[in-house]
C-alpha cells in the first residue's frame, strides 16, 4: 500500500469526496440489507421486507446526494456573485461566464 503524500504533493479531494460517497452508499445499502434480511426470516415475510429496507436506504441516500449537491451550489453561487461585485477578483475567476 502507498503512504500517503508528504511532501507537499496536493492530493485529490474531490476524487476522495467521491470514493467516499460510493463506499457510503455501498454500506449503508448492505446494512439495511442485512437488517431487512434477518427481520424476513424472524417474521417469515420473505423478501418483503428486504427490499422495502433496500429501497429506503436508496432513496435516503440520493435525498443526502441532492442537500449536498444543494448546499454546494449555493456556496459556489455566493462565492461567484461576490467574484461578481468585486472587480479584482474578476480576472482570478475560474468559474467563467456561464448562464
Amino acid at each position: 500500500m502507498k503512504p500517503p503524500p508528504t511532501d507537499g504533493a496536493r492530493r485529490n479531494t474531490a476524487t476522495d469526496t467521491k470514493i467516499g460517497k460510493g463506499i457510503d452508499v455501498a454500506l449503508v445499502t448492505l446494512v439495511f440489507l442485512g437488517v431487512g434480511y434477518v427481520l424476513d426470516r424472524w417474521l417469515g415475510t420473505k423478501p418483503l421486507l428486504t427490499i422495502t429496507f433496500v429501497v429506503l436506504a436508496l432513496v435516503g441516500e440520493f435525498v443526502r446526494f441532492w442537500y449536498d449537491y444543494d448546499a454546494r451550489m449555493k456556496v459556489l453561487e455566493a462565492q461567484r456573485a461576490e467574484g461578481l461585485r468585486s472587480p479584482s477578483s474578476r480576472s482570478t475567476s475560474t468559474l467563467g461566464d456561464r448562464p
